[in-house]
């Protein structure tokens, strides 16, 4: 399903993961030409596009990239969106020609403990207010 109303480079993250929040700041740090924009999975945007998708919308155990019009989860969206961060980064992408089935293994085994592992947050990650413009 396309997302035409939508930015382009639309990440959707767990809120209230702490490692899903270092991420997104992790890509905002890097994000010198503005491409992507962000939504937590818990907001409006987040639980539409979840709900347009026919995906789970009460269990965040995934990081979403909506890009050219298409919906991306995972490793997949992960791995797409190290390539187009800058410096070595995008030789991750050498990854997506592990068959899916194999990354998204390692995904959902991270993604299962996140919250055991890194902890997890009362109320969503806000961030910074010279970043305030790139979520929706």
């Amino acid at each position: 399903m396309e997302h035409k109303e939508l930015p382009d480079n639309l990440i959707l993250f767990d809120g209230l993961c702490h490692l899903c929040s270092g991420a997104v700041q992790f890509v905002l740090e890097r994000d010198k030409h503005n491409r992507f924009h962000f939504a937590p999975l818990q907001g409006e945007i987040g639980q539409r596009i979840l709900t347009e998708q026919g995906k789970n919308t009460t269990d965040f155990d995934s990081f979403v990239l909506v890009q050219n019009g298409r919906f991306y989860e995972r490793s997949t969206a992960a791995l797409k969106v190290a390539q187009a961060m800058p410096g070595l980064w995008p030789m991750l992408g050498v990854f997506l020609m592990v068959p899916r089935v194999i990354r998204d293994a390692v995904y959902n085994t991270v993604a299962r403990n996140r919250y055991r592992w890194f902890g997890k947050k009362e109320s969503c990650w806000i961030p910074r207010p010279e970043w305030t413009a790139k979520f929706l």
